[in-house]
């Protein structure tokens, strides 16, 4: 994997306290064409509630047969249904008969309630019950607010979590206007997956071929972020919306698995206090660590971040690497959404609103100082928001600016999705 990191600014001023933000860009290896691919696992979990019944059920279930037909035989595949019970639909296993399984899906019907806890809890013991060495993916499509069993956002976030401890990543597809995108949106962060939001079937059904054609793929696994700060260094910030811990010197975070040739961009701020003496100074240490799918070895790489502490006047002159404040900008809006879905969930929306102007006058200030396309769609995606909510189609926005910020700030490079 490829892995570099660039700084804002590269020297601070003596005795004077400053901020230093750092990108880190990583590409994780393309497959060879020639390299056989390692066995998948994919793990369905599907509502079949009766909200499903009609064009979003029979979206899903052509779009998982069609899946079955992307799978080797030799891959693991499942499918878990359910409404206020649960249907082992397809045992996880091989697919040596494929006809069997797509037969099984098509025959699905719908039912009552929403008890998306058991759905997801009996999905994830079919995934862990036969992952391969490179893990599995538990792939939940739902329509509704889960009404039954547990409904609590947090705590469903936790068993993804725990499930990605053990390499099972869960992604969670939204059809509909009616889901709760807080919800899936947390329990894909906690599996260190995706998260999408499907108006119609067919988006579904899209989002379902996206993400499996990532998971075969798939080069690498597990990786993570270890943020060492020097013991002088005040504060660290990590603007990406991902999951993360303290450890004994510093802080991991966790970056899930990239598919081949992927790229991501992590920013991160570090409060630096004033530095009494002249020359280079090393502010922190950053190592990330994953595991190499084709030789299922661990790999690590360290790169140590130095600022070089010059007087006062030399420092005056310095001018911020455009690149890294572009980022930096990019990652801030992408919070401004989260703000405005929290916002809109609790139907306040002057204050979704109101994150939605300042993130714009944030990005046109970014844009006159360092014009980038990014930043243009960017603003034209928080102009789209803005208007749909003035407009009455709050719960659309909502929905949008859920998957649109996981997207952005979770899995940067994996394909951004537009208005």
């Amino acid at each position: 994997m490829h892995v570099n990191a660039h700084a804002d600014v590269d020297v601070v001023a003596v005795e004077a306290e400053d901020q230093v933000t750092v990108m880190l860009e990583l590409e994780a290896p393309t497959a060879p064409d020639s390299a056989p691919r390692a066995a998948a696992t994919v793990q369905v979990v599907l509502d079949r509630s009766g909200s499903m019944s009609g064009e979003r059920l029979d979206a899903a279930k052509e779009a998982l047969v069609r899946l079955v037909d992307r799978l080797d035989p030799a891959d693991r595949f499942g499918v878990v249904a359910f409404d206020d019970e649960v249907q082992v639909v397809v045992p996880a296993g091989g697919l040596a008969n494929k006809h069997a399984a797509q037969h099984a899906i098509a025959s699905l019907l719908p039912g009552g309630m929403t008890n998306l806890s058991a759905g997801l809890l009996r999905g994830m013991q079919e995934a862990r019950r036969v992952a391969t060495d490179g893990g599995a993916t538990v792939l939940l499509l739902s329509d509704g607010h889960a009404n039954a069993g547990e409904v609590d956002a947090q705590r469903l976030a936790d068993v993804a979590a725990g499930a990605r401890r053990h390499g099972i990543t869960t992604t969670t597809v939204g059809i509909g206007m009616d889901y709760d995108e807080l919800l899936l949106s947390e329990v894909a962060r906690g599996g260190q997956g995706s998260h999408v939001f499907a108006e119609h079937g067919d988006g579904a059904a899209a989002a379902v071929a996206g993400e499996v054609e990532g998971l075969l793929t798939k080069t690498v696994q597990a990786a993570s972020l270890i943020i060492r700060p020097n013991a002088a260094v005040d504060t660290v910030t990590v603007w990406n919306d991902l999951p993360g811990h303290p450890i004994d010197g510093g802080i991991m975070v966790e970056l899930g698995d990239l598919w081949a040739g992927e790229q991501r961009k992590l920013v991160i701020t570090f409060a630096v206090p004033a530095k009494p003496v002249l020359g280079l100074a090393q502010i922190a240490e950053l190592e990330v660590r994953y595991v190499a799918l084709r030789a299922m070895a661990e790999q690590t790489i360290t790169l140590p971040i130095h600022v070089n502490v010059v007087p006062g006047d030399q420092a005056a002159g310095r001018i911020p690497d455009a690149k890294v404040r572009t980022e930096l900008v990019y990652q801030q809006v992408q919070d401004a959404k989260r703000k405005a879905a929290d916002a809109l969930r609790d139907g306040d929306h002057d204050r979704a609103q109101s994150a939605y102007r300042a993130a714009r006058v944030q990005l046109d200030d970014a844009i006159a100082a360092c014009p980038a396309p990014e930043l243009d769609e960017e603003l034209r995606i928080l102009g789209e928001l803005s208007d749909r909510v003035a407009d009455g189609d709050a719960m659309w926005s909502a929905k949008f600016s859920r998957m649109d910020q996981a997207g952005k700030s979770r899995k940067r490079g994996r394909g951004d999705l537009g208005v």
